[in-house]
């Protein structure tokens, strides 16, 4: 089976802009779809999620800070930034509170196609669509970074979703712990694989029922972790 193209959600007030990145995307091999402000691309992602969302910081209506805090409230959806603001503060700050990595305008096209490569394989997995259910009482949101054990609902972190997201993507196989790493901490200098061991331990206390005996999530020694799900 072909795999589907990746979906990207493009969001910027410049009629000219959208329309070219729209038409250099498609010819990549890429699924786009447009928005003007922030409240269109709400609209739009109630009628289709994408796996990455390029946001222009000005807009009218609703700027692009708001349009990610409010996208980051359900989901830990893949950003990138464009901006004509050449600051580092305002780099900082939307790289570690919202977005993946932020481009300065004027830029080239192949810099932006290749960010978002590079974001897309980092990422490593689509967004898993809908719930994923492990057993009657245990269900992974991923897409709102939750889970709900029990009738409970229980927050996850970002990290602790992105993990999550490369074990549902490869549900029953095992996902070797560097691959883990990347998925999780690939923006870190010199990242160690004990970064994985507390995050671990971290979910298992919120996925399983006796975390000492796992039955979701378990280690395959020396290799990675599996995530099962239960018949």
């Amino acid at each position: 089976m072909v795999p589907p193209l990746p979906r990207i959600l493009v969001v910027d007030d410049d009629a000219n802009l959208l329309v070219f990145l729209s038409d250099e995307l498609k010819s990549d091999g890429f699924t786009v779809t447009t928005a003007r402000d922030g409240l269109e691309a709400l609209r739009r992602l109630e009628a289709q999620w994408p796996d990455l969302m390029v946001v222009d910081m000005m807009m009218p209506r609703m700027d692009g800070l708001t349009l990610a805090r409010r996208v980051k409230q359900r989901a830990d959806l893949p950003i990138i930034v464009l901006s004509a603001v050449d600051d580092f503060d305002a780099k900082a700050e939307a790289l570690e509170e919202l977005a993946e990595d932020y481009i300065v305008k004027p830029f080239h096209y192949p810099e932006l196609r290749a960010r978002i490569n590079r974001v897309l394989r980092r990422v490593g997995d689509r967004v898993p669509a809908g719930r994923l259910q492990l057993d009657p009482e245990l269900v992974l949101d991923l897409q709102r970074r939750r889970l709900v054990r029990d009738g409970e609902e229980v927050r996850l972190t970002p990290v602790e979703s992105r993990l999550l997201y490369a074990l549902a993507a490869n549900l029953g196989q095992t996902v070797p712990t560097e691959t883990l790493l990347t998925r999780g901490w690939s923006e870190t200098e010199a990242p160690d694989a004990s970064y994985v061991w507390v995050t671990m331990r971290r979910l298992r206390r919120k996925l399983e029922r006796d975390p000492d005996h796992p039955v979701y999530l378990v280690t395959i020694r020396g290799v990675g972790y599996r995530l099962n799900r239960q018949a």
